[in-house]
């Protein structure tokens, strides 16, 4: 029998969109119940008015007045075919952890919801093997006037559980959710919090063939965070087969083997998660990764012309934890004056804390060399790991020469980090832990 579990061919969902037409009036309920009411009390007029005429023919000889519909408000607004998804087409097999990523708005939430059968695709085949739990939305699949406890029965009725299995993962349903004390309250008065980690806690444990899962894991602290990640690897591990949405790169990179990147409704590429998560980053950087130097004091003998963040050999505004990087300063000197000694200085900032300064002053070849420097050229600062986790970095850089300060630009670039696999493991640890990750290893000793 095939290992293939999930195999969707062509994937259509056609959503109809309206819109108001330009300089018509929104239309509200009130409006058409004042236009029925007008079209009676018209009615009437015109039958008086018909009476008057069969006794004096001549009594009104006047055209109809031409003018504005006064209905027109009341017709219906255009509309247009809106594909959501078109043409999707993959396989998933049993025990693969997949995670889909693009932008907001690429469809991915709508796959999900499909392959959830919540929604019916308008064209194309789905065919799944197994039982799908989903969790997509903040208390899917809860009544909000049911306690918690008598959620976790039906949520697991939904799902397809017999009573007895239901009661054996009782426990560490409960356990894993921490709402022991919350136990017998509706949900509607637990806080989203609350809702996710007991409908998480519910789907990951009654044992589905397929785990679905969105966004929504968001909602939940840190802590919690960790908890699912970690839940569904262990699931995955087991044999069972994950689909995990998700704007967190660093843990699509850690959880999931492969990915699917979705583009307006499309499948632009699928391959090894952590590649194509690079590539999805590369992509989504904001167009041209230098700034203007709005922000500077300048001198008489060298000008910053740009800088650049390099990633994988091109321009970028993200970068990873873990990833090799280039910071490229472009320059002029605007005198052919001698220089003596040449120093620039890239200072990297985030939320206002200075996080380090790359000085060529540490690096005794490069101030050896500087008399010879071009006219006009380049200096690359190679950065073999780029070692910080998920800020904004802000870039300002200072260029000195003969002692005096020739050019200082503050912002001149600001661009994304990210979490990422940076000890090459597979885990990345809480973002509690620390701003930057270091390399190190461990060795242990017998103590004499």
């Amino acid at each position: 029998m095939s290992d293939v579990i999930i195999s969707v061919e062509n994937l259509g969902k056609k959503y109809r969109i309206q819109h108001q037409a330009e300089g018509r009036r929104y239309v509200a309920l009130r409006d058409v119940i004042a236009q029925k009411f007008a079209a009676r009390f018209k009615f009437l007029r015109r039958s008086q008015k018909s009476e008057v005429r069969s006794q004096n023919p001549t009594s009104d000889l006047r055209p109809p007045t031409t003018g504005s519909d006064p209905t027109s408000d009341l017709r219906p607004p255009s509309s247009e075919d809106f594909w959501a998804l078109r043409n999707v087409s993959f396989e998933v097999k049993q025990g693969e952890v997949v995670g889909i990523i693009g932008r907001n708005g690429a469809g991915k939430s709508t796959l999900l919801k499909i392959l959830s059968r919540i929604t019916e695709p308008t064209e194309g085949r789905i065919r799944i093997r197994g039982r799908v739990a989903s969790l997509l939305e903040v208390g899917t699949g809860f009544h909000p006037e049911l306690t918690g406890r008598e959620n976790i029965f039906l949520n697991g009725a939904i799902l397809g559980m017999h009573r007895a299995e239901i009661k054996k993962k009782f426990d560490e349903i409960v356990a894993f959710a921490e709402v022991e004390k919350f136990l017998d309250t509706p949900v509607k008065r637990y806080s989203s919090g609350m809702y996710v980690r007991l409908a998480f806690a519910v789907a990951a444990h009654l044992e589905p063939e397929i785990l679905i899962v969105d966004e929504v894991l968001a909602v939940g602290d840190a802590q919690f965070q960790k908890k699912c990640l970690g839940k569904m690897s262990e699931v995955a591990h087991g044999g069972r087969t994950v689909l995990f949405v998700s704007h967190n790169m660093a843990a699509v990179s850690g959880l999931c083997g492969s990915a699917i990147w979705l583009v307006d409704g499309m499948v632009c590429a699928r391959g090894r998660a952590d590649e194509l998560v690079h590539k999805y980053l590369a992509a989504v950087s904001t167009a041209g990764s230098t700034f203007q130097l709005s922000r500077r004091h300048t001198g008489d003998d060298v000008r910053i012309g740009r800088i650049e963040l390099i990633v994988d050999g091109i321009p970028s505004t993200n970068i990873q934890a873990g990833q090799s990087c280039i910071i490229r300063v472009y320059y002029r000197r605007v005198s052919d004056r001698s220089i003596d000694s040449l120093s620039l200085s890239v200072m990297l900032y985030s939320d206002g804390q200075k996080l380090t300064n790359l000085w060529t002053n540490c690096h005794t070849e490069f101030t050896a060399n500087c008399q010879r420097l071009p006219m006009a050229g380049f200096g690359d600062c190679c950065i073999e790991k780029w070692p910080f986790r998920s800020h904004t970095i802000r870039v300002d850089i200072f260029s000195h020469t003969n002692n005096s300060t020739q050019d200082w630009v503050e912002e001149a670039l600001v661009f994304n980090s990210h979490d990422g696999d940076y000890y090459g493991s597979g885990v990345i640890p809480n973002p509690d832990q620390g701003i930057m990750f270091l390399n190190h290893s461990w060795r242990f000793y017998a103590d004499k």
